[in-house]
């Protein structure tokens, strides 16, 4: 399929997932602005950013935008030279080796779009111009784990790179990151827990380092466990959309934590456009950019400290409180700091990393109590395979997907 034309105004198509043969990914449609869209205003771009506001961020920054706090972004990799993260990201670590590289169409698209949410920084006279992130003084480590779906080396990391992620965690982990994002996952029928990637996931905590994945993207077809997300001690994340509804294809299960902003997400890309996308990856994104706030104002947290105080602030909550499809409610980043000023700091040597137990919350139900019939995911466009901006990314052993 052919690459969308840049307008200067936004075109409204329908939304196109994009699918690899084992997971659901983030998918993305349209173009929405052209960088250097001159008949454009500066802040069309902005105006378009809902999920800030949705968030309460001004609010936030009122106390922190994210000084001083690394957020590890395991993923396709990130375009350290977009204007609208320069300066921002970190040397990074490949544990993929191979594949596509800077300035390849099939190169750290993924990546620079959840770079982006967390921590973009606009560009231009102000920084008025671009994608603004929900933490934009944060820097961003880049590590690459998976490999864009064009990427014509993808098969090859299918077969070779399985623990590639595990190994990514670790390595951020003993970088000094606080924060890692996992905007991926394995998701098909046959995903189940790796004991690398729980104990990677487990080291990172035990070292103080908060966990955000993204909750699935197979609220259409099973809702089937998704990995990492699942894993205890860390925050996964399900989509909502600006009217606070779960999105469709958003995941429903028991680890769910909060839920975020993911249908129509701005996003930046290395091609310099700006997209629209939707993924419970995009959601992961902000959820990290919120716990990236509260380490900030918040240091000693501990990763266990910060779910709570995610848990405990989230707004809309469902009905008992929590439910599978958006977990405790909506992040609020503005009320987890004020909530956060009130709180002692644990000592980590004696802290829990994580939750251990094997469920979080009540845990599966039976199903014939899920209360849903499995359907098509939809809408589909072209069947399985790489569509549009973003495409399906393997590692065989996991099914790994960016979300």
């Amino acid at each position: 399929m052919s690459r969308p034309r840049p307008r200067a105004t936004v075109r409204r198509r329908a939304r196109t997932a994009l699918t690899a043969p084992a997971a659901v990914v983030l998918a993305a449609a349209f173009a929405v602005l052209p960088a250097t869209a001159g008949t454009a205003r500066a802040d069309a771009i902005r105006d378009r950013q809902w999920g800030l506001e949705a968030l309460r961020t001004e609010e936030a920054w009122r106390t922190t935008k994210g000084e001083g706090i690394t957020v590890a972004v395991l993923d396709t990799g990130v375009d350290a030279d977009h204007p609208d993260l320069i300066g921002s990201v970190l040397p990074g670590k490949d544990f993929i080796g191979f594949g596509a590289a800077e300035g390849d169409p099939a190169w750290a698209r993924h990546g620079t779009a959840m770079a982006g949410i967390i921590a973009g920084h606009g560009h231009g006279h102000g920084d008025d111009s671009g994608v603004l992130g929900i933490a934009p003084s944060v820097r961003v480590l880049p590590v690459r784990v998976i490999l864009e779906g064009k990427d014509k080396d993808r098969d090859k990391a299918r077969k070779t790179r399985g623990t590639a992620l595990a190994q990514g965690i670790r390595w951020a982990a003993d970088q000094g990151a606080d924060v890692i994002n996992l905007s991926l996952g394995d998701d098909s029928e046959s995903a189940h827990p790796d004991p690398g990637e729980d104990a990677a996931v487990q080291y990172a905590l035990a070292k103080g380092v908060a966990v955000v994945a993204s909750a699935g993207n197979g609220g259409e077809k099973g809702d089937h466990i998704s990995y990492p997300a699942a894993y205890p001690g860390v925050i996964a994340v399900t989509a909502v959309d600006r009217y606070g509804t779960r999105a469709s294809f958003s995941t429903r299960r028991w680890y769910a934590t909060v839920s975020a902003p993911g249908v129509d997400v701005v996003i930046a890309d290395p091609d310099r456009r700006y997209y629209e996308g939707w993924g419970t990856s995009a959601a992961a994104a902000f959820v990290s950019g919120a716990v990236a706030l509260v380490r900030s104002a918040h240091p000693d947290l501990t990763p266990a400290q910060v779910k709570r105080l995610l848990v405990d602030t989230a707004r809309d909550r469902p009905d008992g409180g929590r439910s599978d499809a958006k977990g405790y409610g909506t992040v609020d980043p503005a009320a987890a700091l004020e909530a956060a000023a009130t709180l002692e700091a644990v000592d980590p040597k004696t802290a829990t990393a994580g939750y251990r137990g094997q469920y979080f919350g009540s845990g599966p139900r039976p199903a014939e109590e899920e209360g849903w019939t499995p359907g098509l995911l939809a809408p589909l466009a072209g069947g399985l395979g790489a569509l549009l901006l973003l495409a399906a990314v393997v590692l065989h052993r996991a099914g790994r997907a960016p979300r």
